[in-house]
């Protein structure tokens, strides 16, 4: 086998493989031979076909499985000679096919950048110190209240907090336009619902009211045709309703599936859940910021064939998360051709780095994240025993796990700074 590579581009290249005539008649003889054996010609006894009969009736069909066969094992064969990293399937295009010829077929692909980390020791990273108080807990509890709440009419003006449900139909230059009209919509005042302009011509309303308000649309709102423009809408209320929530004591726990402890064990059981999404969001902040280091020191050439199938598969999750199956209403495959690249990248980086400190899946880790997971459960001791004997779940948690460890690594040879911060600061969006 004669092979010859040359550079079409940074990670594009050109190998031309040679196979020698002899060895590819011989291989066709062979299996001629093989198929002489149990081949049914009318007028021939199985097994006392002639050679010439039985290469006549499929020595071109053989012929064209020993090519493709011989240029698969050889191209694998060919990359590993030459010490290539392909970064996808091939495409091969055959030059000499004839007869009795040597046979020479030319494969173009990319390989895989040759990658040699730098400016690890310069990674800086900022560490939130999160602080829960009694009052984070509090307004916590308070928005476990107003989950649960009931509203009630109340004959008097609207403020904060209150419910209007009111009837409402817009014109844009005297004409009617699309989504401009409503009954009975509830509007949250305080919770930015509706356009500003909306929900302070609903201040102070009453049961009955009727009133024209002038509601100004933002320039980036999302429909074109009414960005920057004024509308007129006419109002009409139909009542005016006030929150009714449940009293914060051991009811409240009960509604929320505590059964022992009442209000004391929701209250324990809250700050646990707080600290647990603080941590969890420390995790993802600490990770963004070396991923950013890492990116920055180190630009990498990135191969189309592993940015394409990115994006694809990211189009896809898009479709899952939409519930989206027509995939002729999918979103645009180049939307994601930014956020593919990097996500490549970070990929090609992380797995050097595994690779050069030689670091392994700690089984531990991978215990104690899935006991995180299932912390919230009632038969989290169930869940955990379901999810470790699990494989799919596994596959889908070591590398996650994995790639924390190299995380931690980064940031113990780099220097790390920590930083407090409220939990209400650091958890807002």
């Amino acid at each position: 086998m004669m092979v010859t590579v040359e550079s079409t581009g940074a990670l594009e290249r050109r190998m031309r493989v040679e196979l020698p005539a002899a060895r590819i008649e011989k291989e066709i003889e062979t299996r001629l031979e093989r198929v002489g054996r149990s081949a049914k010609i009318k007028g021939f006894r199985p097994g006392k076909i002639p050679a010439k009969v039985v290469r006549k009736h499929y020595g071109g069909q053989i012929r064209q499985e020993v090519l493709s066969d011989l240029m698969q094992k050889s191209y694998s064969d060919a990359v590993a000679q030459e010490n290539l990293t392909p970064a996808g399937g091939p495409q091969i295009q055959p030059e000499v096919t004839e007869a009795g010829k040597d046979f020479a077929y030319v494969a173009t692909f990319e390989v895989l950048p040759e990658v040699k980390l730098k400016g690890l020791d310069k990674i800086k990273v900022e560490r939130p110190v999160v602080s829960i108080d009694d009052s984070d807990c509090d307004e916590m509890l308070d928005n476990l209240r107003r989950q649960r709440a009931d509203w009630a009419t109340v004959e008097r003006a609207a403020a904060d907090g209150d419910r209007v449900v009111v009837d409402f139909d817009g014109t844009l230059d005297g004409e009617a336009f699309q989504g401009g009209k409503g009954e009975e919509v509830p509007v949250v005042l305080g919770q930015g619902q509706m356009l500003p302009d909306f929900e302070k011509g609903l201040k102070g309303v009453k049961a009955g009211d009727e009133k024209s308000i002038t509601v100004k649309f933002p320039k980036d709102y999302q429909a074109d045709e009414l960005q920057g423009k004024k509308a007129v809408f006419a109002l009409n209320v139909r009542r005016v309703e006030a929150q009714d929530l449940p009293p914060l004591d051991d009811s409240l726990a009960e509604l929320y599936g505590v059964a022992e402890g009442g209000l004391k064990q929701l209250r324990i059981d809250v700050n646990a859940n707080m600290r647990r999404e603080a941590d969890e969001k420390i995790r993802a902040s600490v990770k963004e910021q070396v991923m950013e280091a890492l990116l920055t020191a180190n630009p990498v050439d990135v191969p189309k064939a592993l940015k394409e199938q990115e994006m694809h598969s990211m189009q896809h999750e898009a479709m899952r998360r939409m519930g989206i199956e027509d995939h002729s209403k999918a979103p645009p495959r180049e939307q994601f051709a930014e956020a593919a690249e990097r996500r490549v990248r970070l990929g090609l980086l992380l797995r050097q780095y595994i690779d050069d400190n030689d670091l392994h899946v700690d089984a531990q880790r991978v215990r104690a994240r899935v006991e995180e997971m299932c912390a919230s459960y009632e038969n989290s001791d169930e869940m955990v025993t379901a999810y470790m004997s699990n494989p799919q779940v596994l596959q889908q948690l070591e590398p996650m796990v994995l790639e924390e460890q190299a995380v931690e690594l980064l940031v113990k040879n780099g220097s790390e700074k920590e930083k407090k911060v409220s939990f209400k600061d650091f958890m807002k969006p």
